[in-house]
C-alpha cells in the first residue's frame, strides 16, 4: 500500500490549492480517508473526513466552509481542496486511510488509521 499526496507550495494569503492523493496497493472506493496536518510546533490535527458509501464527511471546525473533500475512484485518487488559506494552515499535510466505514466521531482521530501518506507542505505567506 502506498499513499502519494501532492500539490502542496507556498501560496498568498486568500489563496487556493488542491492537494492530491493517489493510492496503489488498494482501492480507495472501499476506504474512509482522511486529511490530517501538523503545524510547526503543533499536535497532528484532523482536517476532512470521507466515508465510502454515503460518502459521509466530517471537517475540523477552522477548516469547515473553506476546504473541500473529494475522491475520485476512477484514478484512486483523493483530493483536499483548500480555498481562502491563512497563515494558520500553514502545515504538512498528510492523507491517510482506513479500510471500511468510520463512524463521523471517529473520522479525524489519527490513531484509527493504518496507511499514511509522506506529507506535503503547504505555506501560507505574503
Amino acid at each position: 500500500v502506498q499513499l502519494q499526496a501532492s500539490g502542496g507550495g507556498l501560496v498568498q494569503p486568500g489563496g487556493s490549492l488542491r492537494l492530491s492523493c493517489v493510492a496503489s496497493g488498494l482501492a480507495l472506493n472501499y476506504h474512509t480517508v482522511a486529511w490530517f496536518r501538523r503545524a510547526p510546533g503543533k499536535e497532528r490535527e484532523g482536517v476532512a473526513g470521507l466515508r465510502p458509501g454515503d460518502r459521509a464527511t466530517r471537517y475540523a471546525d477552522p477548516v469547515k466552509g473553506r476546504f473541500t473533500i473529494s475522491r475520485d475512484n476512477a484514478k484512486n485518487t483523493v483530493y483536499l481542496q483548500m480555498n481562502t488559506l491563512q497563515p494558520e494552515d500553514t502545515a504538512v499535510y498528510y492523507c491517510a486511510t482506513y479500510s471500511g466505514n468510520l463512524i463521523t466521531g471517529s473520522m479525524l482521530r489519527p490513531n484509527v488509521y493504518n496507511s499514511w501518506g509522506q506529507g506535503t507542505l503547504v505555506t501560507v505567506s505574503s
